[in-house]
């Protein structure tokens, strides 16, 4: 009914008007009694062995919500009655601001793709806090943080920092979004010995707290295996808790919307099915070349339980959906986590 009906009537309207719509129906909808409890009934998948454990954290199945999709952290606790296993916030950042201007959201239908430049619109950390304060426990909520467009290079690191002890009691774990393409020049933030300094900075003041928070750094799609290199050696170096791979690209080859509508859009991260293969070969290099030495969560271009099957195969430990979750619906997740019981079956009858 999603593919057939409601994707139709939403694709009607622009992305970003009608995801505040659905935030708002969702909102609404599962205040009435029963509601909540239908929905996790159709969709939830209870299995222990869908657990995963990792970094200190047990998640209930390993197919969790990207960043971007719940900024604010308004919908998590409506969120988890879908079947994912964690939940990531964010891009949060110390003090509000609007993003880059509208419009800011395009969907490239002919490629089951989302170019943005949302350009970290949010509403603070302070905000998401009061909103974390309502959480029901229902799932893990990761923290995802960033610096405020118009902070210096000079005062990146406070930024982080600011995120990171606000949210600390909030959150079950915590990533250094370094490699949006939609914040302006980040130049610094790409920078082998100032990731080291970011993450040494953010480990000392996680250190002061009694309960520690796992870190985890998100790259790239678009970076070399000198580069991967390079992430292999932070994450050496800093003993940071693992990476997620990956975030939006910059790329637009291969794709088959008309080159005049890519003119007419313009600058962006890329999502969704056309950063499928790049993302996967990254989780592949990153696993391989390390010999597995950090847990990765792979995310892009996940529209099937194939394709998140591939990623874990590939060397991931867990996957997120954005714009799988968008253009295939919430079944998606309840797919995902089947096929991943139905492979663990197959394995043990053999």
């Amino acid at each position: 009914m999603y593919k057939s009906i409601i994707r139709p009537l939403f694709f009607l309207f622009d992305p970003e008007k009608i995801h505040h719509f659905t935030f708002q129906f969702i909102k609404i909808f599962t205040k009435i009694p029963g509601v909540s409890a239908l929905i996790k009934a159709v969709f939830v998948v209870e299995n222990p062995k869908l657990e995963r454990k990792l970094f200190g954290l047990t998640f209930k199945n390993p197919v969790g919500l990207a960043a971007g999709f719940d900024k604010n952290a308004v919908l998590y606790n409506e969120l988890a009655a879908f079947g994912f296993g964690f939940i990531e916030i964010g891009t949060v950042t110390p003090k509000a601001q609007k993003g880059n201007p509208k419009k800011r959201v395009f969907r490239l239908i002919e490629d089951k793709g989302l170019i943005n430049r949302m350009g970290f619109n949010n509403k603070g950390v302070k905000a998401a806090i009061e909103h974390l304060k309502k959480n029901k426990g229902k799932i893990l909520i990761g923290g995802n943080i960033g610096k405020n467009t118009e902070t210096l290079p000079k005062n990146y690191t406070e930024d982080y920092v600011v995120c990171f002890n606000e949210l600390h009691n909030y959150v079950d774990y915590f990533v250094l979004n370094v490699s949006c393409p939609n914040v302006g020049s980040h130049a610094k933030l790409n920078d082998k010995d100032y990731l080291i300094e970011l993450i040494l900075t953010i480990q000392k003041e996680n250190e002061k707290f009694k309960k520690q928070k796992p870190v985890l750094l998100k790259i790239a799609p678009d970076l070399n295996t000198t580069q991967l290199d390079e992430v292999i050696e932070i994450v050496k170096e800093t003993k940071i808790d693992g990476v997620i791979a990956t975030n939006t690209s910059i790329d637009r080859s291969n794709l088959k919307v008309n080159k005049n509508k890519l003119d007419i859009i313009g600058y962006g991260g890329l999502s969704g099915v056309p950063i499928k293969d790049k993302s996967t070969k990254i989780i592949k290099y990153l696993a391989q070349k390390s010999n597995k030495a950090f847990p990765i969560i792979g995310v892009g271009g996940v529209h099937s339980a194939e394709d998140a099957l591939e990623k874990l195969n590939a060397g991931a430990d867990l996957v997120q959906v954005y714009t799988g979750f968008i253009y295939e619906g919430p079944a998606l997740v309840k797919k995902i986590n089947k096929a991943i019981l139905k492979v663990k079956s197959k394995k043990n009858t053999n």
